[in-house]
């Protein structure tokens, strides 16, 4: 059932009050009277009004100045002049000053009808809003941060403390510990979160590609260029703009970058304008940037720029206790997006999950479940189910780097070298896995 709307009609004259007081009340409205803005604006420190019913013309305080007083507060009310002295000049001042609308006296019965129903309809359609981003709110933290180790509650307590300010971030940790969760984290807990969030993946772009990506480009600005494309710090505007794997940034690059953190501003390639864009910037490395800065391969002012707050990351293998709430949020979201019956975990799989070493981190967590709900056909997943001895991922690799390549490897040989399918499976572009197959030297066995 809607709520009732109230209306506070103010007038110095008794008739014009009575009259207003009795239309409104017939029609349904809840109607508060003050025969002057003194006791209106005490009235509306006790409580507020949907609608505000203000003469122009009254002793002491004017219409006006009252609703330049109402507008100082903050106060949500829609206000509505009333004169019997109608000038342009009155009415453009009235709704400069916040006015919804004026109306003018002697009332025309339909006009103000027709004035207090469109005001009805933006009340209901600002509430309708709010109710949406409440809704909103609530989509995004759908996958939120997951665990109770005091290593997750400590990475919770410092994304709350950070999402607050507007100070750079970098968030740091092993491959596959959820770094871009945490910053989409940090981004719709904070004031910007009902404005983009734009996620750059440094390390799948060369040079010339990373600076079109991040400033955008005129039309001509290079072969291929055949239109104006907006970049990501233009479309992070009054957002924010998450740099992954930020190490891996050329020494021309880290100039450029250190600019326009320093002066919101930057030039489209091929372009000779300057555009100002006010957006937060959050980073992701899982290299250790000091060392990098005393070996000079990172600028160690931009490093201080970006290193405002950090946020470590704790390894899975850290934080083991964790492992049955995220095996549980697997299953449940793969069993949803596979449209299949929820399953559970046997308790002997379960316990073997806590011993593994997890090299890989969630991510590899997650592909392990991901796989036994695919090959699993009971109502349990089971140590067969899970591939901790059989496959080339194994507690014994080496180096993350050993487990990337054979991770990749896998699912590119699974895939029968579909670089589509693979890419699809491992949550990345095309570009960075034909990236990762350079760089690890991959060559399909045939």
């Amino acid at each position: 059932m809607a709520r009732k709307i109230t209306i506070l009609v103010v007038d110095d004259e008794e008739s014009v009050r009575d009259s207003l007081f009795n239309w409104f009340t017939e029609d349904g409205f809840h109607v508060e009277c003050a025969e002057n803005a003194k006791k209106a604006l005490t009235m509306l420190e006790s409580g507020n009004f949907d609608i505000i019913l203000a003469d122009i013309k009254m002793p002491g305080m004017d219409g006006l100045e009252m609703l330049r007083r109402i507008k100082s507060l903050k106060s949500n009310s829609i206000v509505i002049v009333m004169t019997a002295f109608a000038t342009v000049d009155t009415a453009v001042k009235a709704l400069k000053d916040g006015a919804f609308d004026y109306v003018t006296k002697p009332f025309d019965p339909d006009d103000l009808t027709h004035l207090i129903r469109n005001a009805t309809k933006q009340i209901s359609l600002t509430e309708e809003n709010e109710t949406l981003k409440t809704k909103i709110i609530s989509l995004e933290n759908i996958e939120d941060l997951i665990g109770n180790s005091e290593p997750m509650r400590q990475v919770l307590r410092e994304v709350e403390s950070v999402a607050q300010t507007n100070s750079s971030v970098i968030i740091t940790g092993e491959s596959g510990t959820g770094k871009e969760l945490v910053a989409r984290a940090i981004h719709s807990n904070s004031p910007r979160k009902f404005f983009p969030f734009v996620s750059v993946h440094c390390g799948a772009l060369t040079e010339s590609l990373l600076e079109s990506e991040l400033f955008g480009h005129e039309k001509g600005a290079f072969t291929g260029a055949m239109y104006n494309r907006k970049g990501r710090f233009e479309m992070a505007d009054n957002g924010s703009i998450f740099l992954d794997e930020i190490a891996t940034i050329s020494s021309k690059m880290q100039v450029e970058l250190l600019r326009v953190l320093e002066t919101k501003s930057f030039m489209r390639v091929g372009g000779n304008k300057e555009i100002v864009s006010d957006f937060r910037v959050i980073c992701a490395t899982n290299r250790n940037l000091k060392n990098m800065v005393e070996k000079g391969t990172f600028r160690e002012d931009l490093f201080y720029r970006l290193n405002v707050m950090n946020i470590q990351l704790p390894p899975l293998r850290d934080r083991l206790e964790d492992i049955p709430l995220l095996v549980d949020y697997f299953i449940r979201k793969y069993c949803t997006s596979m449209n299949k019956p929820l399953i559970s975990i046997d308790t002997s799989a379960l316990n073997r999950l806590q011993e593994f070493n997890f090299p890989g981190n969630i991510r590899e967590l997650e592909n392990m479940i991901e796989r036994a709900i695919v090959v699993g056909n009971g109502k349990k997943i089971t140590l067969k189910d899970l591939p901790l001895e059989k496959t080339m991922i194994t507690s014994t690799v080496e180096s993350l780097d050993d487990f990337e390549k054979a991770f990749i490897l896998q699912i590119l040989n699974k895939y029968s070298w579909n670089i589509s399918r693979t890419a699809t499976a491992l949550k990345v572009d095309r570009v960075t896995l034909y990236n990762k197959i350079k760089k690890y030297d991959l060559k399909q066995v045939k």
